[in-house]
């Protein structure tokens, strides 16, 4: 890697999480039984006629704005030719030399450094069907073909070839995911392939312009297996140059049980597509006041939110990182900092006791027991000094099991916190009396035996005493 340097290129398809498919009225939704939400259009039977769903250019079009793209007046549905078993029409809708989209960036930190990958363009597509290969069965080998995919709607997001190593290309498609997931236009689950990624691979001698010969690494479902197939394809064809080999053009497959990327098939070319204008769909025409009316209603992005939970409720930049990794998190906290005005108690109680619980339990932010405003009630009554510290971690144990409020739990089990000196002070005396020999080394100089005499207060008091009057009282009685 010294000598060379690897250029990459990623297409992303992100499936919309549109109600019906792109160009006729099948559900979309997940797990139905094998082909039973098509119909003749998304099966390709003849005569049938696509109508394109008003709702995935709108979620296209959030997409575009989100990614800094210009969208285009103008752009052409076109016909793109190949065979495949779970390809029914025999050609896919998509969009070529006139895409929806073009010319945006993604900006993402990697290692403290700001790094900008080019989006070339976003177009938009129909998905294919899905093929399932199960094995061998009486030394035949089958292949089941399910078409209820066929037709639902993608968009493919192409970069430019800025992405240097399989670093960036992880922390790349990550922000990337973020982003789409903020303006909620997919639900993004890669073990759903609602989100593939196919890689442009190629390597070159340090200093050179010329692009090597790339190899595409082909539906990558996860960013673990993306960074695990670049990892393996970089040294490839590295070692193949030095060998004297040479590169050649072609579509890789990434095998996640040996770690290694094998070769599919060589790579078409654009014109072995066969491109032509899809004859039964207009031009898409995007009217600017529908633009603006999209635009309006974009949510604020992660990089955005950073910058403000760190301006407005003085959060250092690793705390708003991870409060920003999940849109739903980040709402979670804001309520809570808002309700408590304290941005980094809110802060630490997301991020600490109530992450842990989640994760223990397995449930995400919005399975939540303890809603935002459950949790704002528990830190006003550590506030207001009703509880302490350690009461409320107990109560919040309490709340996320059962669901029950702070207040309630409190009251039913009697935590409310004293504060009333006169009870303390009769409390101190009884302790001070039954332990002579430390309230002797303490009037002898070792004070550090006051930590005993606080505990035991606070034993006494069943732990309701206020911690920091007991401990000015003690000072005080002590001499």
């Amino acid at each position: 890697m010294e000598k060379y340097e690897a250029v990459m290129g990623l297409e992303v398809h992100c499936q919309l999480a549109t109600r019906t498919k792109i160009f006729c009225g099948c559900a979309t939704g997940f797990g139905a039984d094998p082909n039973t939400n098509v119909c003749p259009v998304c099966l390709g039977l003849p005569g049938a006629l696509p109508v394109l769903s008003r709702q995935a250019v709108e979620y296209a079009i959030k997409a575009a704005l989100a990614l800094k793209c210009t969208v285009n007046e103008a752009s052409i549905f076109a016909r793109k030719n190949y065979f495949y078993p779970d390809l029914p029409k025999g050609y896919q809708i998509s969009q070529f030399d006139k895409p929806l989209a073009e010319h945006g960036h993604v900006d993402f930190e990697l290692n403290g450094e700001t790094k900008r990958v080019r989006i070339t363009r976003i177009h938009m597509e129909d998905d294919a069907g899905k093929s399932i290969h199960d094995g061998f069965k009486d030394s035949e080998k089958y292949t089941y073909v399910d078409l209820n995919r066929s037709g639902t709607p993608l968009i493919e997001i192409v970069t430019e070839p800025d992405i240097r190593s399989s670093d960036e290309a992880y922390a790349f498609v990550t922000a990337l995911k973020q982003i789409l997931e903020y303006i909620e236009i997919s639900d993004c689950d890669m073990e759903k392939g609602n989100l593939r990624c196919d890689a442009n691979v190629s390597v070159r001698l340090r200093g050179e312009e010329k692009l090597g010969t790339k190899a595409e690494v082909k539906n990558v479902n996860s960013f673990r297996f993306l960074k695990m197939a670049l990892d393996y394809e970089i040294p490839r064809q590295i070692n193949l140059i030095e060998s004297g080999g040479k590169v050649v053009q072609e579509t890789r497959l990434f095998n996640a049980n040996t770690g290694e990327t094998a070769s599919m098939r060589s790579k078409e070319q654009a014109h072995d597509y066969r491109y032509f204008p899809e004859p039964d769909l207009l031009p898409l025409r995007i009217p600017k006041n529908w633009m603006e009316t999209i635009r309006a209603t974009m949510p604020e992005l992660p990089a955005d939110k950073r910058a403000r939970f760190i301006s407005e409720y003085g959060l250092r930049e690793y705390d708003a990182q991870v409060l920003t990794a999940d849109q739903y998190l980040g709402t979670y906290f804001e309520q809570v900092a808002k309700a408590t005005g304290d941005g980094r108690t809110a802060s630490n109680w997301v991020q600490g006791d109530l992450s842990a619980l989640l994760k223990e339990s397995g449930k995400s932010i919005a399975e939540s027991p303890v809603t935002a405003a459950g949790l704002a009630e528990l830190l006003q009554l550590l506030a207001k000094q009703e509880i302490n510290g350690k009461q409320a971690k107990e109560v919040f144990a309490k709340m996320f099991e059962t669901g029950d409020s702070a207040k309630a739990i409190v009251e039913r089990e009697g935590m409310k916190q004293i504060s009333d000196t006169g009870a303390i002070e009769k409390i101190i005396d009884e302790v001070l009396a039954a332990n002579p020999k430390q309230v002797e080394q303490y009037k002898g100089g070792k004070t550090t035996v006051i930590g005993f005499l606080v505990g035991q207060v606070m034993k006494a008091s069943k732990g309701q005493a206020n911690p920091a009057t007991v401990n000015d009282l003690l000072k005080a009685k002590l001499g």
